[in-house]
């Protein structure tokens, strides 16, 4: 499988993840969220609480890892 691929297939996960969170939550009247916009190497987060932002930033840090080290073993 190439980049592309995993890509695509990664997106449209995402987007059955949310579907899926919000049919489940939409019940309970309640949803928690935050997101992660990273412009170079720097995190800008964004949530609903404070517990949201915290596991979102960990989040991107995790990812920001697998990144760069996905990227050193491509070089």
């Amino acid at each position: 499988m190439n980049y592309i691929t995993i890509g695509i297939a990664l997106i449209i996960l995402g987007f059955f993840v949310l579907i899926i969170g919000t049919l489940l939550n939409a019940e309970k009247g309640g949803v928690k969220g935050g997101g992660v916009i990273l412009i170079g190497p720097i995190p800008i987060g964004f949530g609903t609480d404070r517990a949201s932002m915290i596991i979102v930033l960990i989040l991107a840090v995790i990812l920001m890892l697998i990144t760069y080290a996905v990227i050193g073993r491509l070089h």
